[in-house]
């Protein structure tokens, strides 16, 4: 709240579920969408596959992973550094402190890795009265600074390690065991 008084906002939503995807570019998501479902993608029908396949997993006493994404948008140019506080490093570690996360990509991620320099360069052009980029492939930050674009990026978590299925161990005796977990746990904690 106390940054939307500057025109910062930050919005996230559930973007992938197991191997159901939201494939949709960040600024083609409809953000008022996010809190229509309980696994809050702004697609109904992918949430609704989403939902089906996490009771589905949870059913058989097994877990998955997915991805959230989320998208900065009203910040100024010039936050970050070049070299030691990188924005986006900055934002990785914060994203990685997170219990389960196990992936982080900003902008193009790990899709530049397939694209020339001339497909991936975001060229700098004059439209709506200011200077901005014409992809925002770099993801809102480019040599470390944020360049006044979105900051688009995403996080990868893991399943829960915890499952309600048996599961091959070793106890304190280093003797083979079987563990069996008892209790509440989330079947997807994105």
């Amino acid at each position: 709240m106390y940054l939307k008084k500057y025109g910062i906002e930050i919005n996230a939503y559930t973007s992938q579920v197991g191997n159901i995807k939201l494939d949709k570019k960040y600024n083609e998501v409809d953000l008022s969408k996010i809190e229509e479902n309980i696994v809050r993608c702004p697609d109904k029908v992918k949430a609704t596959e989403m939902i089906d396949l996490i009771h589905k997993v949870r059913d058989e006493g097994n877990t998955v992973g997915g991805v959230a994404s989320c998208i900065i948008s009203g910040l100024p140019v010039g936050l970050g550094e070049p070299v030691f506080e990188r924005l986006h490093a900055r934002l990785a570690q914060a994203m990685m402190s997170i219990n389960a996360a196990k992936g982080f990509e900003y902008g193009s991620g790990f899709s530049a890795a397939e694209m020339l320099g001339s497909e991936h360069n975001d060229a700098f052009v004059f439209e709506d009265n200011r200077i901005k980029t014409k992809t925002n492939l770099s993801g809102g930050i480019q040599g470390g600074v944020s360049n006044g674009e979105d900051i688009y990026f995403n996080v990868a978590f893991k399943p829960v390690a915890t499952l309600l299925i048996e599961q091959e161990t070793v106890n304190k005796d280093n003797k083979e065991t079987v563990l069996r977990a008892k209790g509440r746990h989330d079947p997807c904690v994105v």
